[in-house]
């Protein structure tokens, strides 16, 4: 196990839920901006109407800053946060899909190469040669989701993989096509958010409204699409996690389920009211108004797919506290759980602190917080205040009134469908329990 990267009040898991939540935004854009674009330019070239392009200049620009500046930024910030938050899990699924990802870096590439071109070649050289550039960004963006899609895919549902370790039965698992399909259409929708603020800013307000109500219309098909996908997706989870999601194992998923819904429906009436039906209402205050609330939704509706893999962070294989949990034969990997409970999980930590005699309290409390922080702690906050969920808070709704009923407690952990099981001894518990009957009490 690596050192445990520990946030006052926070957890590592809100952390990342932000910076992803956030990156989701300009991500989703420059992957389904350009279709968009792209028709507008052909409209443009077909019909000869220069006065298109000043969409096109503004739209393109919005693209290059906001997602490949601000977006790369958090992009950045989600592989930083995401490797000292999680190192194992990181490691186990680049270990699988490091070709993967490889390939996706390769696309991406083209991505930034092409936007620049398009962006500073806009009326600079042929229209033909031009809208190629649209194509090629266009479509290497796509192909860069169709890869990550796979692996966020593969982290809730594994497939065959348990048993095979083979790369596609893990990446074309059973909610493969219908994530893919929903991205792709909730993309579409969003751009058409970016595209309706973009478009109400122009000063001809002829082509104003006539680019809103276009984006209007794709918008809506997006957004529609995206839902009657996503029910398919929801159909697909395997059943562990629509127990957890859908039929109320764990009811704050549901509650986020249905805030994505809300958005959805609030979005989806804004494109209809703004965009189709007053598009002279479509502005920049309305338009920050829906990002806020889509900002929201895509929180709610990542969170409900992280919350519904627990306690797996890779299904079926690595438990949310970065203990494998399952042997890999094919891969030769075996469960660590039967081994920190023989051998002690504190036993077998390499980073833990120096000297410590666990025959005195101080020092058992000690060591069983560093235990509490790998095993409880990406999910738990540790202190009272805390935000993600406070074990104090938590633990003192059962009421011990000794740490050993805490152990007991703990021993029982297994039993619940979203907890991963206690992995140590005795030893391990006993200090466990010991410091958190302490921090109850404190």
């Amino acid at each position: 196990m690596y050192p445990f990267w520990e946030l006052p009040l926070f957890t590592s898991g809100i952390v990342i839920a932000l910076i992803a939540t956030f990156h989701i935004l300009p991500c989703h854009l420059a992957t389904g901006a350009f279709w968009f674009n792209v028709y507008i330019e052909k409209k443009a070239i077909k019909e000869k109407r220069p006065e298109l392009m000043e969409f096109l200049k503004r739209y393109s620009l919005l693209i290059l800053v906001f997602c490949f500046v601000i977006g790369s930024l958090t992009g950045v910030g989600i592989w930083f946060a995401a490797t000292i938050a999680s190192p194992r899990a990181i490691s186990g699924l680049i270990h699988n899909y490091v070709w993967g990802w490889a390939t996706e870096w390769v696309f991406f590439i083209i991505e930034i190469a092409a936007i620049y071109v398009y962006y500073y070649t806009l009326g600079r050289i042929d229209e033909k040669s031009h809208l190629m550039l649209g194509w090629l960004y266009a479509w290497a963006a796509w192909i860069s989701m169709i890869i990550i899609t796979g692996i966020l895919a593969f982290m809730l549902s594994s497939g065959k993989w348990i048993e095979t370790g083979g790369f596609f039965d893990g990446f074309f698992n059973e909610t493969y096509w219908p994530q893919l399909f929903a991205r792709t259409s909730f993309m579409l929708g969003i751009a058409g958010v970016y595209a309706v603020i973009v478009a109400s800013r122009l000063k001809n307000r002829t082509v104003s409204h006539e680019i809103v109500r276009k984006a209007a219309v794709w918008g809506i098909v997006g957004l529609i699409a995206g839902a009657l996908f996503s029910v398919w997706y929801l159909s697909k989870m395997p059943e562990a996690a629509k127990e957890l999601g859908i039929n109320g194992g764990l009811p704050y998923l549901r509650q986020m389920l249905n805030m994505a819904g809300g958005a959805f429906i609030l979005v989806l009436a804004w494109f209809i009211v703004c965009g189709l039906i007053r598009p002279s209402w479509a502005g920049t205050y309305s338009g920050i108004l829906v990002l806020v609330i889509l900002f929201l939704g895509i929180g709610a509706g990542e969170g409900f797919r992280e919350g519904v893999r627990r306690p797996w962070i890779i299904n079926q294989y690595m438990y949310g506290n970065q203990i494998i949990g399952t042997d890999l034969a094919a891969k030769g990997v075996k469960s660590e759980v039967n081994k920190f409970n023989s051998e002690g999980f504190y036993n077998n930590l390499y980073f833990r602190p120096d000297n410590l005699d666990l025959s005195l309290k101080e020092d058992r409390r000690k060591a069983g917080r560093v235990i509490a922080l790998h095993q409880c702690g990406n999910c738990h906050a540790l202190d009272r205040n805390g935000i993600m969920r406070p074990l104090p808070v938590l633990l003192k709704n059962i009421a011990p009134e000794s740490p050993e009923d805490i152990a007991g407690f703990l021993e029982a952990l297994g039993d619940y469908p979203f907890m991963p099981p206690f992995s140590g001894n005795d030893e391990d518990r006993a200090a466990v329990s010991e410091y958190l009957f302490w921090i109850i009490r404190r």
